[in-house]
């Protein structure tokens, strides 16, 4: 057995409850198990509740500053405040909310963003605002292409810095980011399929006026309720969707008939929330610690996985229809995706066979996680050429 395969069959029994041992979960890229001491986060949020009543918020709060510290730290950002919330689809909308539409209608994006931005943003395309979706493809002239589609008139920039459906990195950012720095111009990156899965040291490759919103539902095993948007410490936003944690700053703004607002994170905050989450997640990124499962220890195994997963792939005989993963990993995010028209048909059967897999599309995506071993690599995809083959 390989090192990063003895280290994955080594890690399993802290993932009991989720049975990686008997389940093979190639759904990383979607939702990873979560660690068994997440429990013990969960509790300890009930017993707060139940100890201090109202007075619990002071330990809350403490738990969601150790979940901004974690993803501060895991994208290599000292210089950023981060907002958290239960979903991206929020935060984007607080976010939206305060730029100058009125004056600068125009939104420029790609057409392959995830549902919530694609979403919002359609139906803001629907309204007086012009949205437009650069396609993805070439990915290669996808950053300057996004500067290219920019006017007098854009508001924003947004898009994601690996793809979603196709798992591909998005290369040339920090020049797009400089660009639009310059021109003062926001730019929101998209980095729910970076964050733990990718070493990054925003530090030295991003300019501090990027917002960067991502979650831990992925890679990060938080679960749900992780969410975050990164802010530049000197924003001074006054989003319209505002909540009444924003209040809690020193305002920054002096006393009058307009609503005050602080800066940085404490613009986009918002309300009254469940702190379950962030207890959960708090004892999760202690986890990570106790295992030294630092990203690039992950990205490492992970390259490991994709590696030999591609090796098995490449072993089989398989349909006309189907086309293999090319791109050099070093190309990709954590998942390597199959083609297929058979791809959503396909991913049902190999659940029937214990094989957990998702699709977007013809795509077929395969995400393995730290907790995978090459013996469970080798059993999908001998599973899925059963499926493609109709040998079961």
């Amino acid at each position: 057995m390989s090192d990063w395969s003895t280290t994955a069959a080594q890690l399993q029994r802290h993932y009991s409850a989720f049975k990686v041992s008997e389940r093979i979960l190639l759904t990383g890229h979607s939702h990873q198990a979560w660690p068994d001491v997440a429990r013990e986060g969960q509790l300890l949020a009930f017993d707060h509740a139940t100890t201090h009543v109202d007075d619990k918020w002071a330990q809350a709060f403490a738990q969601a500053d150790r979940v901004r510290t974690g993803f501060a730290e895991r994208l290599g950002d000292t210089s950023g405040e981060y907002v958290l919330g239960q979903n991206t689809q929020e935060l984007l909308v607080r976010w939206l909310s305060a730029l100058p539409l009125d004056r600068k209608p125009h939104l420029v994006t790609t057409d392959g963003e995830f549902h919530s931005m694609r979403r919002l943003l359609a139906r803001l395309n629907e309204t007086d605002l012009t949205v437009t979706r650069v396609a993805t493809e070439p990915v290669d002239t996808l950053a300057e292409r996004l500067w290219a589609a920019c006017t007098e008139q854009t508001a924003a920039v947004m898009c994601s810095m690996v793809l979603f459906q196709t798992g591909q990195v998005v290369p040339h950012l920090p020049n797009l980011a400089q660009r639009c720095q310059e021109r003062q111009l926001p730019l929101l990156l998209d980095a729910y399929h970076l964050v733990n899965a990718l070493p990054y040291d925003m530090d030295t490759t991003l300019p501090d006026s990027t917002f960067v919103v991502g979650g831990g539902y992925k890679y990060c095993q938080l679960g749900e309720g992780n969410c975050f948007l990164r802010v530049p410490k000197s924003c001074d936003w006054r989003p319209l969707v505002t909540g009444w944690y924003a209040e809690f700053a020193e305002l920054s703004q002096s006393a009058g008939t307009s609503v005050a607002y602080g800066t940085g994170r404490w613009a986009f905050e918002g309300s009254t929330y469940d702190p379950t989450s962030h207890y959960r997640a708090a004892r999760v990124w202690q986890f990570f610690a106790e295992q030294q499962l630092n990203v690039a220890t992950l990205r490492s195994i992970n390259i490991a996985q994709l590696t030999l997963l591609r090796e098995r792939l490449s072993q089989y005989h398989w349909p006309t229809h189907v086309e293999l993963p090319s791109q050099q990993l070093a190309e990709l995010g954590g998942f390597l995706v199959i083609r297929t028209p058979e791809a959503a048909a396909w991913s049902n059967q190999l659940r029937s066979l214990n094989v957990w897999t998702d699709s977007r599309g013809n795509c077929l995506r395969f995400g393995p996680a730290p907790y995978l071993t090459a013996e469970q690599i080798s059993a999908a995809v001998e599973r899925l050429h059963q499926v493609a083959t109709q040998t079961l």
